[in-house]
């Protein structure tokens, strides 16, 4: 493995926030183990040492000297897993201008400020995906207890073709050997993948470039994910050998294929286009009119959802990411990708959509084994909602309850 972060050198006596993780055992909930489609009409979850000690039917639930936390006419599920976010963004402002005028310390603010948001909205991971280097900054800030916040994945910079898409925010390299002097400092930074932008109008990076960025991250044994959102740049950086694409497009049977073949998952990212469709929201945020009738007419056209739907069917495993930051697509936004995936078809209902967000998202960032899912041993990540979200995404909005590792975190619910 590589060497540590610089950071994690630091010895720390005590952590800022210490939130403590008491044994709770909560009791008359309707459990969502999104294990398969399980759901446990009256049920309860043990949590004790950070970790969930049992789950089951009330009746099968014995005797403990726990704190005991009623959740009648609400539902238990895991935290879920946002997977693919800019913290340092704030959701309001041009990307470009807040990525090369804002000063480090309201980088800081702002990831903090969304940090808290992504809490109160039930998310308990994010896989942030890159603005400068900020993410370094606010996962050491979670993991040394300066600040609470959720779990953090992290890419470092993103890397990109010097002068390629967003390069205002990006580690730009030109040349295999660049390349790979820019995984390494990803990677020397604590990066937990690495992600590269692999086109926008045009293919980005020479394939001496993208076989050395690729190669250097699973050297490294990183992850490596790919920004790519049309057909030709999806065959081309799976057949390279990414890990996941983000966004996704249009896609033949070719792709698919190689998709299924390589198992290669998609996060989708449909809230800049369904919150900058809704003219109400838009305008608030003052995205233009043209952009406004241009967002609707996108919303409207199933053919352009066609590929996604296609690999989706075909069994490409497909997970919930909204690229909050962008405008109009604020942190604590959830039930609109959400409901979106269901209605274009990318996700077969509602609990499907809720595993999209849970169980996949744990498997894509590899971390099936201790997260994504109600089951003894697993840590305990879970959230409480006023409400049943099978039947209405919407029940989303109302997380009364958000714990990770055991702890209920600070600033969530009523």
């Amino acid at each position: 493995m590589p060497e540590p972060a610089a950071w994690r050198y630091q010895k720390i006596l005590l952590p800022m926030f210490e939130i403590p993780s008491p044994h709770r055992v909560f009791v008359n909930a309707r459990v969502l183990t999104c294990v398969g489609d399980e759901v446990i009409d009256c049920g309860f979850v043990e949590v004790e040492n950070g970790k969930i000690k049992a789950v089951g039917a009330m009746s099968d639930l014995g005797s403990a000297t726990a704190e005991v936390v009623d959740c009648a006419g609400r539902t238990l599920m895991p935290g879920m897993m946002n997977s693919h976010a800019h913290l340092a963004w704030d959701g309001i402002h041009d990307l470009a201008r807040q990525s090369m005028d804002d000063a480090p310390e309201i980088s800081a603010y702002k990831s903090s400020a969304n940090m808290l948001k992504n809490l109160r909205a039930g998310i308990t991971l994010v896989r942030d995906l890159g603005m400068n280097k900020t993410n370094f900054f606010a996962k050491q800030a979670v993991e040394q207890g300066i600040f609470p916040g959720p779990r953090l994945q992290i890419c470092g910079e993103a890397i990109i073709q010097t002068g390629g898409h967003t390069y205002w925010c990006c580690r730009e390299a030109s040349g295999a050997d660049e390349m790979r002097r820019a995984v390494r400092e990803q990677v020397r930074g604590g990066a937990d993948l690495i992600k590269i932008m692999a086109c926008h109008d045009t293919l980005e990076f020479t394939d001496a470039e993208l076989e050395a960025v690729i190669d250097e991250t699973h050297r490294n044994g990183l992850p490596i994910t790919a920004h790519a959102n049309y057909n030709e740049c999806i065959y081309r950086v799976a057949q390279f050998g990414v890990d996941c694409v983000e966004h996704g497009g249009s896609m033949d049977d070719a792709t698919i294929q190689l998709l299924i073949d390589k198992k290669i998952p998609i996060v989708t990212t449909f809230a800049p286009l369904v919150m900058q469709a809704n003219e109400t929201i838009a305008r608030k945020f003052n995205i233009p009119e043209w952009k406004i009738e241009e967002r609707k007419k996108a919303v409207a056209n199933p053919a352009r959802y066609a590929g996604l739907v296609k690999a989706a069917q075909a069994g490409v495993p497909i997970a919930f990411g909204t690229d909050a930051g962008s405008p109009a697509v604020g942190h604590e936004i959830v039930a609109p990708e959400l409901k979106f995936m269901v209605q274009v078809g990318v996700v077969a209902d509602n609990y499907a959509a809720l595993r999209s967000a849970t169980s996949v998202a744990a498997r894509i960032s590899r971390l099936e084994h201790k997260l994504g899912t109600l089951e003894a041993g697993k840590d305990a990540d879970l959230i409480v909602i006023d409400g049943n979200p099978l039947d209405d995404l919407d029940a989303l909005e109302r997380v009364q309850m958000t714990l990770i590792a055991g702890k209920q975190m600070i600033g969530v619910g009523g």
